[in-house]
């Protein structure tokens, strides 16, 4: 049945004596000083009470729905504890009433707070189970970051995880100084007060590249003790010195570096232990997979307690993995280096026309080796005309990069063999070219000459094979798309006539020519991205030539863009008096 008889003999139903339940354990939630806070069986916070929003400076509407484990729980470092070793998460799952010693709590502020606990089995709703977490300040907290927390050794488990940490953050970045931030991250205050690392160039100079300093809760870089340092000494015995020629991790301490310097390193590591305050530093050197890369120094001031031996093996494995990371961090940018060189080999120096400026951009895909397909290209003719290009060949690497190549060098020749032919004309010729010579799938182009009439006016004519419309925007702001003498992209095989078209470019214009990249996006139609590109050209049509195309990088080209830009723009002079 679903009916209980009230203490006036009135039946009340199953959901009314159920919310009457509830709102029974709210009141006496409330009433209790302690802070308490309701899960369901999940672990997901359903009550809490007033005393526990102060103690934990957070809304109940911040904790409700909230995983008590995932928002609260931390070690004494602030970082998320492992659901595996969390004794709350245990007492809540097996229903079993447990107390702990203080613990650390993140509160709403971003502070951490030391609490004590009890969890025991408890519900609102008589129909499902829970439980009842209560926090409170313990009566001695002792467990301030003093020496004797920092002198508590590494469980196994923490040594693993530390480990695994370190793998997780280091492969997730080619960039040399955010690797080392990661490691100075992850290894103090956990391990140390202060990671100094120094590393070797690939002309076997030293410098220390980075000082990363604990104190005051606050991990902070101390770039006054930064900089070059001296060669390597052949044959030291100091620890900093055989650690820079890859010899084994040691220990040192100020008395290491109080006796006459052997070299100039020595006198720099005695200067680093002066303004540091260090009683104690490990040393290990930092591996690739065939050279030494430097050296990291962990030093402790604010824990009492020195490194023994036993840490070494930690250090070591930890310095492996940075090791590892720079390795990869290098070599991607000396690839980087490389590609940026042959870009910049590729793309060419705009040719002085008398009276015009001439102003070209590339920007490289944010997931690419910084070459890509786009590219520009002004070059005299052997007539008195001039050539303008812009094109882009599928991709965005280095492939991409060489295919470009092919067609740009291609393209070169035949427009000047031919100069007094049509755009089309040449064109027409390139994409046949392309299907049999060059190894590139696809491109789009636009080849103009640029040519002055008799009345000092610049005359444009050009053929488009498959690639967005030139825009053209007049000293006072009016635009205009140039849509016409659109043919076929190139590497098709298809066969068709390609037309052309001419225009007089007016006194003080700018005509532009881009790439998709500027304008294109994944959630927005290239209509959108067109019409976007003509406002803004528009409200910069007086800004100088090379302001004018910084602005339409940085307003125009989409932040979701996942392409390479390349642009070049031409602004004709004053009306001839």
């Amino acid at each position: 049945m679903d009916e209980f008889a009230a203490p006036g003999g009135e039946d009340v139903s199953l959901p009314e004596r159920q919310a009457s339940c509830r709102a029974q354990c709210d009141r006496t939630l409330e009433n209790l000083r302690v802070s308490a806070i309701v899960v369901d069986n999940d672990g997901l916070i359903v009550a809490v009470n007033g005393a526990a929003q102060r103690l934990l400076k957070r809304e109940a509407s911040e904790l409700l729905g909230q995983d008590l484990h995932d928002l609260l729980h931390r070690d004494r470092y602030g970082h998320a504890i492992p659901r595996t070793r969390c004794q709350i998460r245990t007492a809540l799952l097996t229903g079993d009433t447990r107390h702990g010693e203080a613990e650390w709590f993140a509160r709403g502020d971003g502070t951490l707070t030391p609490l004590a606990w009890l969890v025991t089995p408890y519900t609102s709703d008589p129909s499902k189970a829970g439980a009842l977490a209560m926090l409170y300040e313990p009566e001695q907290p002792d467990v301030r970051l003093g020496d004797d927390e920092y002198s508590t050794p590494l469980t196994e488990l923490d040594r693993l995880a530390l480990l695994a940490e370190t793998t997780t953050q280091l492969t997730s970045t080619l960039d040399v100084d955010e690797a080392l931030r990661r490691v100075a991250a992850l290894t103090v205050p956990r391990l140390a007060d202060w990671a100094v690392f120094d590393l070797l160039t690939e002309r076997d100079e030293v410098r220390r590249v980075l000082v990363m300093e604990h104190k005051d809760g606050i991990l902070g870089e101390r770039d006054d003790l930064e900089g070059p340092m001296p060669p390597v000494p052949a044959e030291s015995p100091m620890p900093l010195s055989r650690a820079l020629r890859g010899a084994a991790s040691s220990l040192a301490g100020p008395a290491t570096y109080q006796g006459p310097p052997d070299s100039g390193i020595a006198v720099e590591q005695q200067r680093l232990f002066t303004a540091t305050g260090m009683h104690s530093a490990v040393i290990a050197p930092i591996r690739g997979l065939r050279d030494v890369l430097g050296a990291l120094t962990l030093g402790r001031t604010q824990r009492h307690d020195a490194f023994t031996p036993a840490d070494l093996p930690l250090l070591e494995d930890l310095t492996r993995r940075a090791g590892l990371a720079l390795d990869n961090a290098r070599l991607y940018q000396r690839q980087r280096k490389v590609a940026e060189t042959m870009q910049r080999h590729l793309l060419p120096q705009l040719p002085v026309l008398p009276g015009l400026e001439m102003a070209a951009r590339y920007v490289p895909a944010p997931d690419a080796s910084s070459v890509g397909g786009d590219w520009y290209d002004a070059f005299a003719l052997s007539g008195p005309a001039h050539a303008l290009v812009i094109g882009d060949v599928v991709g965005h690497d280095l492939d991409a990069a060489a295919g470009m190549a092919q067609v740009r060098n291609m393209l070169r020749a035949f427009a000047w063999s031919q100069s007094e032919a049509a755009p089309s004309a040449v064109v027409a010729q390139l994409d046949d070219a392309v299907m049999h010579i060059a190894e590139v799938p696809m491109a789009t182009m636009i080849l103009a000459t640029l040519t002055q009439g008799d009345n000092a006016l610049w005359h444009l004519r050009w053929t488009n094979a498959g690639h967005p419309p030139p825009l053209l925007v007049t000293h006072d702001g009016q635009t205009r798309y140039l849509g016409e003498a659109h043919g076929l992209l190139l590497g098709t095989g298809v066969s068709r006539p390609r037309p052309d078209a001419i225009t007089v470019l007016p006194p003080q214009a700018t005509l532009l020519l881009y790439t998709d990249g500027l304008v294109e996006s994944p959630h927005h139609s290239i209509d959108h991205g067109l019409d976007r590109l003509r406002r803004h050209a528009a409200s910069l049509a007086r800004r100088p030539l090379d302001s004018f195309c910084d602005l339409l990088l940085d307003q125009v080209r989409p932040g979701d863009n996942d392409d390479d830009v390349a642009m070049i723009a031409l602004r004709t002079p004053v009306a001839p008096a």
